[in-house]
């Protein structure tokens, strides 16, 4: 009997610990990347650059490039570099504008990336996305998985507490968008990737219910763990369904609105909790609030310097931002003044 599978694509390798980054020479020569440290190393402004000073002694033969990454016009740049000499690898350092600028210039010139975060901001330190702004806004490129992610714990905290929250709202997003993917299922008969769905769930549930602190190394390697299995999700799937619901088209609409409200982790999660309670679901709503409100993230509109009428009107902008994807906002198509009955019962149902 034949014996059927799938080939899912991963990282060779994945390190999260402190200390991580002084041993890249090692990984990269270890899992056949480069023997000889001839990779282009790509850093960004702050600690990117810190860190390309430890890894410049272990990387004789490299080549370093310093990017204002985030834009598009900054990554077809750095890929033009790219095309001076050839390289093992690409190793992009830094937060995840310069890993999205460093993501998109490897694929397009066919060259495996090593992804090096020196935050925990979202995931996109190993998604197959790569979001960058052009002249008509903010886009989503498709790119190839890093070929390695390593998260060196003692750079992530010495960067802002923020960035790592952010991170936190990200990760427990993905419950609420494995919600949205199932409702599209049940109404829809949209197809759910059970590998996807479990990689995304689980390793968000895990967050959730861990008792650490932004202090505590445990709870941290948990939170790359989280985002690092949120981006091989979407990789497993082919698209950012698992990963990204009503709470990113909520984001996505107040990006478009209300720009500079909020990091994209703290309005996913506003929006996640947002999203559980109007679909009912207490024991969740419960919890993503809880854990929330544990890590000081926003819970409520004012939270992020918005109005509740600001608040609406994202939230009934919000489906036009992915037209194609199906999640309770669509299924409820609630007018702004049912919308606005809605948020004053969710404020009301928010723990004291």
């Amino acid at each position: 009997m034949p014996l059927l599978a799938r080939t899912v694509n991963t990282p060779l390798a994945i390190e999260i610990r402190r200390g991580a980054v002084a041993e890249l020479s090692a990984l990269l020569a270890d899992q056949r990347i480069s023997a000889g440290g001839d990779v282009a190393v790509v850093v960004g402004p702050g600690q990117g650059e810190k860190v390309a000073e430890l890894v410049r002694p272990q990387l004789g033969s490299a080549d370093l490039f310093v990017v204002t990454g985030g834009t598009l016009d900054a990554a077809q740049d750095l890929g033009a570099k790219l095309r001076q000499r050839p390289y093992d690898a690409v190793v992009g350092i830094g937060g995840g504008k310069t890993l999205d600028t460093t993501k998109w210039a490897a694929t397009r010139y066919g060259l495996p990336m090593v992804s090096v975060a020196t935050s925990l901001a979202h995931d996109g330190l190993a998604s197959p996305t790569a979001s960058l702004a052009h002249d008509g806004g903010q886009g989503s490129y498709g790119v190839h998985i890093p070929i390695a992610v390593v998260v060196d714990l003692d750079f992530v905290t010495r960067g802002p507490d923020r960035q790592t929250r952010s991170g936190i709202g990200d990760a427990i997003s993905n419950l609420s968008a494995c919600a949205d993917w199932e409702l599209a299922h049940r109404v829809r008969g949209e197809p759910v990737d059970g590998l996807a769905a479990t990689l995304a769930r689980t390793s968000a549930g895990a967050l959730l219910h861990h008792t650490g602190t932004l202090n505590d190394d445990g709870f941290l390697a948990t939170l790359a763990e989280a985002l690092i299995l949120g981006g091989l999700a979407s990789s497993v799937c082919g698209s950012t369904r698992p990963v990204s619901g009503g709470c990113h088209e909520i984001s996505h609409a107040l990006d478009a609105l209300h720009p500079g409200a909020g990091t994209h982790g703290e309005q996913v999660g506003l929006g996640a909790a947002f999203c559980t309670f109007l679909r009912g679901d207490e024991t969740l709503f419960s919890q993503l609030t809880g854990c929330l409100r544990r890590h000081g993230l926003p819970l409520r509109p004012a939270d992020l310097g918005l109005t509740d009428a600001q608040f609406v009107e994202a939230v009934a902008h919000a489906p036009r931002t992915r037209p194609d994807r199906y999640t309770i906002l669509e299924h409820l198509d609630l007018p702004a003044d049912a919308i606005a009955q809605r948020l004053a019962d969710y404020l009301r149902a928010l723990p004291e």
